[in-house]
């Protein structure tokens, strides 16, 4: 009698969006308060598990006889290894913490307060998805399959640095409104392999569309420049990642952060 009673009192159903609102906005002011030190650490992580992912993603579609849909499906779930990461074994993510607008929005946090975490978590994405890279150009990966993964890394990166700044700009707006929509559904979930489930198809969905997102391209260009794969372009990494950047903000912060507060957290009886 006992376990029924137990079984039960199970809260075994999903958050419902109001419930995730809150969860969303309460973990917005918990980052935005987080001392300097852990922030910038778990920064350097989540870029690089967003470079693990980027590195998963050119290893599976390269040679691959699937035909163009499948193949940027399977890529897409091979690159969802990067959020999964950030999200299950935890760490700062400049993309999915457009989120914290919310806690803004609702004035819990300051504006100096929710630029600060951007900052630093920006800062240290980009280190920790540099030193992957570092690492991952002269481990010898790349020459995997007779080079012909560094010829896809190569040619990813290169596909990147000619997009028109139009088409980088909605890209990056595309992507971080699918890519904060994975995390927001992860705050619906009770367990692990639901988190999991949330996170697969909404980033599967943006890798094959060819959408952009900044983190990611802060180790897919940076690979082939330290590898030589590429010829050394700062100045167009540095204008692709302010572009796909200000895109990524866009899409997180306006069309997803502040339509979920207007909808669930805005009291509109003031």
């Amino acid at each position: 009698m006992k376990s029924e009673h137990t079984a039960s009192n199970l809260d075994i159903d999903a958050y419902t969006p109001a419930q995730i609102a809150l969860r969303v906005e309460n973990a917005g002011v918990t980052k935005a308060k987080l001392g300097t030190v852990p922030t910038i650490t778990l920064a350097v992580l989540a870029g690089a598990f967003i470079a693990f992912g980027a590195m998963f993603y050119t290893l599976v579609v390269t040679d691959s006889t699937l035909g163009f849909g499948p193949t940027r499906l399977l890529g897409g779930a091979a690159f969802s290894l990067g959020l999964i990461l950030v999200v299950v074994a935890g760490a700062e993510l400049f993309t999915g913490n457009n989120l914290i607008v919310m806690a803004w929005a609702d004035k819990r946090i300051t504006g100096v307060q929710l630029l600060r975490n951007w900052g630093l978590v920006y800062l240290g994405n980009f280190a920790g998805a540099l030193a992957t890279a570092g690492g991952v150009a002269f481990s010898g990966v790349l020459e995997l399959n007779g080079g012909a993964v560094g010829a896809t890394a190569a040619a990813i990166a290169e596909s990147k640095l000619q997009l028109a700044p139009l088409e980088a700009l909605i890209r990056g707006i595309l992507c971080n409104a699918l890519v904060c929509l994975a995390v927001w559904l992860c705050f619906a979930a009770h367990s692990v392999s639901g988190k999991i489930l949330a996170i697969l198809f909404p980033i599967s969905a943006f890798v094959g569309l060819g959408f952009e997102h900044s983190v990611a391209n802060m180790y897919v260009i940076p690979v082939t420049m330290f590898s030589g794969l590429l010829e050394s372009d700062i100045s167009g990494l540095l204008i692709n990642l302010s572009i796909v950047t200000l895109g990524n903000i866009i899409g997180g912060s306006l069309l997803v952060a502040l339509v979920y507060w207007v909808i669930y957290r805005r009291d509109w009886t003031r």
